[in-house]
């Protein structure tokens, strides 16, 4: 019989470390739908991932809590894990019962739930939350019904937007405080009360009884702000003193009703020199709001005027850093009709991670998610809540050290380095040459990879005199992906100062493993530039530059059997893959 290891938390998850262990991933990642290489098109890759979390080789992202993970580990069935799925199976009766279908109908529909909630159930390996996506998807579907909560939610959001435009709130909101006659001058004064305004709204935003149909006394309201946040002094010194580089911020909301005080937050921030983007749902979960009610309810579509919404799940880092310069408030979908599942987020969302300095998470799903879990992430993160008992909660969870941000701004730099040295080497009559060639295109063979571009490159300088040649692979540094390097050489390709772009043949690849007294291993056989699709990408801009700059010279594999590749992976140095004729 086999054993599972004894583990506490989801950061202790390793590949290739007990067969058995290695058993039970396999068939968790597969029944949960979250194995990319079976799924590739609706689940993220690992290169996608790492953008998000902080993973090293062997580790393993699991999208839920420490407390839900060692739950389904475990060797017996607990008791939360139980009661947890039952409430689940009691919540998707009433969602059909609420539908008002016939009685055979609303037989039928409850009793296929009934089949895979059983299912399910007796496996004990699918997360709740992924159960209840897959069976809400279920009852959707049966009973043909986009939105059950709309009405819910418009009514939510309709009474958070009225309790904002009374006088007595904007009172509480912007009421100076006595303690701010002590700021050493004006300057120290606007930041401690912008910071006490954000302040007020994150308290806000988290008592549900401000869109439900009770009606508060400003009293009670009143002190409810006044009541201490030690923990929001962490938020202050992410955000920073103005006087410091505005952030930009992702910025994850929770439910409907809330998302309005949420908006007044992001306006708050937004005032203050922030950028942010704002990530909504892709569809129905449950109160949680979604990116196309924006257009559909009155109170958000004014309350977002100023926003820009894109669209494009699958947008490119370029168009994103664009958009990011262009707009400084930003809506995008996360790809998802679930509880945050960074398998499942879009590469527009997991771009606009990658490009954002902080993530500001609301509510108790996403602090299990993100504070919860055993894992580091790419960027500081921000959680805040209100428990059962009703205490408000804020919680940061500092990025992993070991993580570097190269920004925009860091990417450009290092390009106008070797621009400068190539117009250096051109004003001493030099002939400048771009070498592309397969660096990662092979999985597993990077470093192999780096070994024989440098090697034919040294060949190439032995062997051609007066020319300054560039060597991508001389040029990386450690904490860089794909999308960063395919940024920052496209800068330098479009300089308009390439004389001759030299792109790998089967030829040199053999030449390279020759100069280094080997023979050619069968997983480089027969390989050249046009099996890269970094490489690929790389001769559109060739040939760009050859219509501005016709004396340019583009040498290697005819251009037409580069075409053949799809669009580089995201994150990846290797194929997204070939496309089908």
């Amino acid at each position: 019989m086999s054993v599972l290891p004894e583990l506490k938390s989801v950061r202790e998850v390793r590949w290739g470390k007990d067969p058995y262990m290695d058993a039970w991933l396999h068939n968790f990642k597969t029944e949960n739908n979250i194995e990319h290489l079976m799924n590739p098109e609706n689940v993220a890759p690992d290169e996608q991932l790492r953008f998000m979390v902080a993973l090293d080789e062997q580790q393993v992202y699991m999208p839920c809590s420490d407390v839900i993970f060692t739950q389904l580990l475990s060797k017996h069935r607990p008791k939360t894990l139980h009661l947890e799925y039952t409430r689940i199976w009691r919540f998707i009766v009433r969602l059909i019962r609420q539908h008002g279908l016939d009685r055979y109908n609303e037989r039928r529909v409850i009793q296929f739930c009934k089949m895979r909630f059983r299912q399910h159930f007796n496996s004990r390996i699918m997360i709740p939350s992924r159960l209840a996506k897959r069976l809400v998807s279920i009852v959707l579907t049966q009973c043909a019904v986009t939105d059950p909560y709309r009405e819910g939610k418009l009514k939510a959001n309709r009474l958070a937007g009225e309790f904002l435009k009374r006088p007595s709130t904007e009172r509480l909101i912007l009421a100076n405080p006595p303690e701010c006659n002590s700021a050493a001058d004006i300057r120290e004064m606007r930041w401690d009360l912008d910071f006490l305004e954000l302040r007020r709204l994150l308290y806000l935003s988290t008592l549900p009884v401000l869109w439900q149909d009770n009606d508060p006394s400003p009293l009670e309201v009143e002190a409810e702000l006044e009541k201490p946040c030690g923990e929001c002094s962490r938020l202050r010194l992410l955000l920073g003193p103005e006087d410091e580089e505005r952030k930009k911020i992702l910025y994850l909301p929770d439910v409907s009703g809330a998302f309005v005080f949420d908006l007044k937050i992001i306006h708050s921030l937004l005032r203050q020199g922030h950028q942010v983007v704002l990530a909504l749902k892709e569809g129905f979960y449950f109160n949680t709001p979604t990116l196309w009610e924006i257009e559909r309810d009155p109170v958000l579509k004014q309350a977002t005027a100023d926003a820009h919404i894109l669209h494009d799940d699958n947008v490119s880092k370029n168009d994103l850093l664009r958009m990011l310069r262009e707009h400084r408030f930003l809506i995008i979908s996360d790809g998802t009709r679930e509880q945050l599942n960074l398998y499942k987020t879009s590469v527009t969302f997991a771009r606009a991670w990658k490009e954002c300095d902080l993530i500001i998470a609301k509510g108790g799903r996403n602090y299990m998610n993100l504070v919860g879990c055993g894992l580091e992430f790419t960027r500081d993160i921000v959680c805040f809540h209100r428990s059962e008992d009703g205490e408000f909660h804020l919680t940061t969870k500092p990025r992993a050290k070991w993580v570097r941000k190269f920004t925009e701004a860091d990417l450009h730099d290092k390009a106008k380095e070797i621009i400068s040295e190539m117009r250096e080497a051109r004003a001493t009559g030099k002939s400048v040459m771009f070498y592309s060639a397969v660096i990662g295109s092979i999985p597993g063979q990077t470093s192999q990879a780096i070994r024989v571009v440098d090697t034919f490159v040294r060949h190439l300088r032995e062997r051609l005199e007066n020319t300054f040649i560039i060597n991508p692979a001389e040029h990386f540094e450690e904490g860089m992906d794909g999308d960063d390097l395919m940024f920052m050489w496209e800068r330098v390709q479009r300089s308009g100062l390439l004389d001759v772009w030299r792109f790998q043949t089967v030829e040199d690849i053999e030449t390279s493993f020759a100069l280094m007294g080997r023979k050619v291993p069968s997983a480089w056989s027969g390989k050249d530039s046009t099996y890269s699709t970094g490489c690929t990408k790389e001769m559109r801009i060739a040939l760009d530059m050859q219509k501005l700059h016709s004396e340019m010279q583009i040498i290697g594999p005819s251009a037409d059997k580069f075409f053949r590749r799809a669009e580089y992976g995201v994150g990846k140095y290797y194929d997204a893959g070939i496309k089908q004729p």
